[in-house]
């Protein structure tokens, strides 16, 4: 009788690790539909900053502009990113791949490695204003446009 509840025990425990895996926030399936965010607000940033992980935090989201990049097969789902910004403003860059390669926000010079299940974040504040190409590097493949407004 002991053991018979100590496995049903072990097997809720597995159950709750399991579902919890399956629907932790901020985790998207690499095989998802696809969908691409862009604009969308996000918390401020003093100074660029570039990881190599994304971590899935309960804090409010940075106000600013976000740009959400999914690449499948070394192409950017649904085609290039385009967002708009006003200088000062904080960005966001999540990239999220299939594929091992460096993400490059030019103009700004900022790079991250990205990889099969483990996104990129990069963050900086919008301090100069044109139209900026951001691309995986290695490949030389654009897969976001980012335009800072005056």
């Amino acid at each position: 009788m002991r053991d018979r509840r100590l496995l049903i025990g072990l097997g809720v425990i597995v159950a709750l690790v399991a579902l919890f895996l399956v629907f932790r926030p901020g985790d998207e399936d690499e095989e998802g539909t696809g969908t691409t965010t862009t604009a969308v607000t996000a918390p401020p940033t003093l100074e660029p900053t570039a990881t190599e992980t994304e971590t899935a935090t309960t804090a409010a989201p940075p106000e600013g502009t976000q740009l959400i990049v999914t690449i499948r097969g070394g192409e950017p789902v649904d085609g290039i990113v385009r967002a708009e910004a006003k200088k000062g403003d904080p960005v966001v860059v999540i990239v999220r791949s299939d594929v091992s390669d460096e993400v490059h926000v030019h103009g700004y010079d900022l790079m991250a490695d990205v990889a099969p299940g483990k996104p990129v974040r990069i963050e900086f504040t919008a301090n100069l204003t044109g139209r900026f190409e951001i691309e995986l590097e290695g490949r030389g493949k654009q897969i976001a446009q980012l335009t800072i407004l005056p």
